[in-house]
């Protein structure tokens, strides 16, 4: 074996070249590591949606995207839950006892929510899949009773919902709105797409 020196100028070039090598490969590895996480196309077809509810205002209602449907997020005042008690006679299903939009247990309930004052539901009508326009402040308006308490009515073919999204009788649509699968993360966060008996 030779004793003879290495040049430090060589021994320069050296290190820089294996410097750079390892940058190099870092570059060309995060898009392959990246490549692992979900794209949007994975999370449309089904990933879970976290909404953070704790800037709104009762009244207030937010549109977030699960599965390609539109998930409506409310938070009723309390005149909203007044009403949901005295419309009962006219719902189609008030218990939402029917099973062809099957109602999560923990929504069997007359608000159709966890907790009361916070709706979530998918804003797709169940007779031919329009979506319902947000008819929420009572009262007499266009196509709508006098007495009307708030809620939604599908301008395609007249079907009106409370706002627990529970379908008024003889209308076209069979069902109430469907309720998704959700949970809470905190007091103010919703995990849409999830629940605890799925997760």
């Amino acid at each position: 074996m030779s004793d003879t020196p290495v040049d430090s100028s060589k021994r320069t070039w050296l290190i820089a070249s294996t410097c750079a090598g390892a940058v190099g490969a870092g570059f060309v590895a995060t898009p392959f590591v990246s490549s692992f996480q979900p794209s949007e196309r994975a999370k449309a077809a089904g990933a879970a949606v976290e909404v953070d509810i704790s800037a709104w205002n009762p009244g207030e209602k937010l549109t977030v995207e699960w599965r390609g449907k539109p998930v409506w997020i409310l938070r009723r005042t309390p005149e909203m839950l007044a009403a949901l008690e005295k419309d009962e006679a006219e719902l189609a299903d008030p218990n939402s006892d029917r099973t062809a939009y099957p109602t999560p247990e923990y929504a069997k309930n007359r608000h159709r929510s966890i907790k009361p004052e916070i709706f979530v539901a998918i804003g797709i009508c169940s007779h031919l899949g329009c979506s319902p326009s947000d008819k929420l402040v009572p009262g007499a308006q266009p196509s709508l009773p006098d007495d009307w308490p708030g809620g939604f009515l599908c301008p395609c073919h007249g079907s009106t919902f409370d706002v627990a999204g529970r379908v008024y009788k003889n209308k076209p649509a069979p069902d109430n709105l469907e309720i998704p699968p959700h949970m809470y993360v905190s007091d103010s966060v919703i995990l849409v797409g999830e629940d605890k008996a799925s997760a």
